[in-house]
């Protein structure tokens, strides 16, 4: 498991009304590589607008249709749950990503 890979989770919170959702890895390699059961994750969205913490994705990362991250959403998800492997992000995505989490977290 790697810092910007995507995974299908079932029943991604108990409140969500999708089955399924994907999540994109945020944490950093050394939490994901260490013992800890649960790494932070940024859920994918399939409706989205032109908001700062939102990054675009779509069927070159592995999605079905153009989708967003949100990053102003993270949470805690088991690495026991993430393993349905989708895709991944190419660095310029990543770098994307990263200035969202900036943002959205105010650092």
């Amino acid at each position: 498991m790697k810092r910007g890979e995507l995974y299908r989770v079932y029943k991604g919170s108990p409140n969500d009304p999708k089955d399924y959702r994907v999540f994109l890895v945020v944490s950093r390699q050394e939490l994901i590589d260490n013992t800890f059961s649960s790494i932070i994750c940024a859920p994918v969205y399939s409706k989205y607008g032109e908001v700062d913490t939102q990054i675009e994705i779509g069927a070159e990362e592995g999605m079905k249709h153009d989708s967003a991250v949100y990053c102003d959403e993270l949470i805690s998800v088991p690495k026991s749950r993430l393993t349905n492997y989708i895709g991944s992000l190419p660095a310029a995505k990543m770098e994307a990503v990263n200035a969202a989490l900036r943002i959205a977290l105010a650092v």
